[in-house]
């Protein structure tokens, strides 16, 4: 037990998928687990684990942002004995090649922000996904015919619509990153991972773009990420 999660050592798997939302994670226990056990009500940060087609897992929110992954995602690594954590999240899209419900596999996130510093003080603003978790993802995708895309993100300190100037922050990205999606919590997860000798992976589901001035419902987001949640724990048998 930690100050943050309740749940004894032995009720969490070695593989956590980890979205934001805590209702979210309600939601894939809810209907696609079997034989789930709540494990987690602190905060209501809802964590849960049970049995995808006979392989034990744990879904457990991870709520926004830098500071609160990197809270449960220590802790579900240094005191849980957790291995991997695929976090599983949606995303905004920098990229006129993107659309609406695309899935993006993150390979380098990219931050203005000093979670490294404020860590370990180093300064460090680039960490990439694990390759091996990310290639487990990736031929899991294949043999299910699920098209993904694989490229570099920001992972943002301030939910970017309240940004004052996007342009801007765009033209700060370094070019080479090509970065094609912001969220808010995958360079935390990655660092973390780490820091720790772990493995994390981040899939995202599009939700929103900056070029095509697209978005979708509450309702339309939670049900287009069926097919994210479906890949990932797909993969996580695999662990």
């Amino acid at each position: 037990m930690t100050p943050h999660n309740e749940a004894k050592k032995e009720d969490i798997a070695s593989t956590v998928l980890m979205p934001g939302d805590p209702l979210r994670a309600k939601y894939i226990a809810e209907n696609f687990l079997e034989d789930i056990k709540v494990v987690n009500t602190v905060r209501n940060m809802l964590g849960y684990t049970g049995y995808y087609k006979g392989k034990r897992v744990t879904v457990f929110a991870s709520g926004m942002g830098m500071p609160s992954i990197g809270i449960y995602a220590y802790e579900l690594y240094k005191f849980y004995d957790v291995k991997n954590i695929i976090r599983i999240g949606s995303c905004g899209a920098y990229s006129e090649k993107l659309n609406i419900f695309d899935t993006i596999l993150v390979d380098k996130s990219y931050t203005e922000g000093n979670f490294a510093y404020a860590l370990e003080g180093k300064d460090c603003h680039l960490t990439n996904a694990d390759t091996y978790l990310n290639d487990v993802i990736k031929q899991t995708a294949l043999e299910e015919n699920t098209e993904i895309i694989t490229g570099n993100v920001l992972c943002s300190e301030v939910f970017d619509y309240y940004v004052a100037n996007l342009d801007d922050l765009i033209s700060r990205f370094p070019k080479e990153l090509n970065i094609i999606g912001a969220e808010m919590e995958s360079f935390a997860l990655f660092y973390i991972a780490k820091y720790l000798n772990k493995k994390a992976s981040c899939l995202l589901t599009v939700v929103d773009s900056h070029y095509k001035h697209q978005e979708i419902s509450a309702e339309e987001r939670q049900n287009s990420l069926n097919t994210m949640i479906k890949l990932a724990l797909d993969a996580s048998i695999k662990l």
